[in-house]
């Protein structure tokens, strides 16, 4: 999980509600508004876009993304 303009010692309290982008595994990017983070890097992303080779594929209302998926 990559937290836009922040570095990654930023607490995870002070980032819920902030832009973020998920890349997995797979090379797909997801991008929206960080809903939650728990300890296992499982993440709930709010107003979700999904990007493929960079270009905007669908648009989801809420998605949770799998910890193990991510790659950062």
């Amino acid at each position: 999980v990559r937290f836009e303009n922040e570095s990654s010692e930023t607490n995870s309290q002070q980032i819920i509600g902030r832009p973020v982008v998920v890349k997995l595994n797979s090379g797909v990017d997801y991008r929206g508004v960080l809903a939650c983070l728990d300890g296992y890097m499982n993440i709930a992303v709010e107003q979700t876009e999904e990007y493929v080779n960079e270009q905007l594929k669908n648009k989801y209302g809420d998605a949770f993304l799998w910890g193990n998926n991510g790659r950062y």
